[in-house]
C-alpha cells in the first residue's frame, strides 16, 4: 500500500502532541485525522476504517486499552500502535494483549513513529485493510443491547450468541447483567454489586457471591471464558464490563 493512500487515526488528548504528530504524519504522504477522546475516535471509526490507529492509553474517559479492544473487535487487520508515557511493563503487555500491534513511550522521536508504521504497513503485505471494516449495525429495539457480538433481550432474559443459539439467563444473572450494562467501562465494586443483587434467585449470603455469578455468565457472554474480555477482573475492586468486547 502507498503510504499516499495510507490513512491514519490518532487519538491523543493533548492538542499540541497531537496536532504536532498529525502535521508530521501528514508531511510523510499520510492521510491523518486526529481526535481528542474515546468519542471522537468512534465516530471517525465510524465514517471509515483507518488503515492504522495511534491510540494514548491515558484518556479522558475510556481508555485507550478499551478502545483498541473495541477497535480490534471491528477489524482483526487494522494496525494499531498504543502511546503510552509510562515505561511500566504493565502498561505495555496490557495494551498488546487489548490487540495493539505496537506501542511507543512519550516522548518519542518523530522518526522513531514513522519507522514504526513503515514496519507495519510493511507486515500488512499491503493489504487494503479498509476493506475489512464492517457495515453498519442492524438496529435494535429498545428491550435488546448488544454484547460483543451475542444480543440480549432484557426483559425476557435471552441472550442470542453469534451462532444464533439462544440461552435463558437465569434471574439473578440477569439482574447482575443489567447492572453491568448501566455501567459499563467502570469498575465496580464487589460490595455494591452484591447490595444491589442479594435477595434474589439463588441467594448466596457470602463474600465470593458475586464472584460466582460472574463465573456463569461469563460461561455465557464470552466466547473464551478463561481469557475474559467483556467482564474483566480488576484486582482489589471488582469487575469492569466492556459491552464491546464480548
Amino acid at each position: 500500500m502507498a503510504e499516499g493512500t495510507t490513512t491514519i487515526l490518532v487519538v491523543e488528548d493533548d492538542p499540541f502532541q497531537r496536532e504536532t504528530v498529525c502535521a508530521y504524519l501528514a508531511n510523510q504522504g499520510f492521510a491523518v485525522e486526529g481526535v481528542g477522546d474515546g468519542a471522537g475516535f468512534r465516530a471517525a471509526v465510524a465514517r471509515g476504517m483507518p488503515d492504522a490507529a495511534l491510540v494514548d492509553i491515558g484518556l479522558p474517559g475510556e481508555d485507550g486499552f478499551s478502545l483498541a479492544r473495541w477497535l480490534r473487535g471491528l477489524s482483526p487487520t487494522v494496525g494499531i500502535v498504543m502511546l503510552t508515557a509510562a515505561t511500566d511493563l504493565v502498561d505495555r503487555v496490557v495494551g498488546l494483549e487489548s490487540g495493539a500491534d505496537d506501542y511507543i513511550t512519550k516522548p518519542f522521536e518523530p522518526r522513531e513513529l514513522l519507522a514504526r508504521l513503515r514496519a507495519l504497513m510493511r507486515r500488512a503485505g499491503g493489504e487494503g485493510r479498509a476493506a475489512a471494516a464492517p457495515g453498519p449495525a442492524e438496529a435494535l429495539p429498545p428491550n435488546k443491547v448488544r454484547i460483543g457480538a451475542a444480543v440480549l433481550d432484557r426483559k425476557t432474559g435471552v441472550l442470542r450468541t453469534a451462532e444464533g443459539k439462544d440461552d435463558q439467563l437465569t434471574e439473578s444473572e440477569l439482574s447482575l447483567l443489567n447492572l453491568f450494562i448501566e455501567n459499563p467501562n467502570r469498575a465496580l465494586h464487589r460490595d455494591w454489586l452484591l447490595e444491589r443483587t442479594s435477595g434474589e434467585e439463588e441467594p448466596e449470603a457470602f463474600d465470593r457471591a458475586i464472584d460466582l455469578r460472574v463465573m456463569r455468565l461469563r460461561r455465557k457472554i464470552e466466547r473464551h471464558p478463561a481469557r475474559p474480555m467483556a467482564l474483566r477482573t480488576v484486582r482489589g475492586v471488582g469487575y469492569l464490563f466492556d459491552p464491546e468486547a464480548g
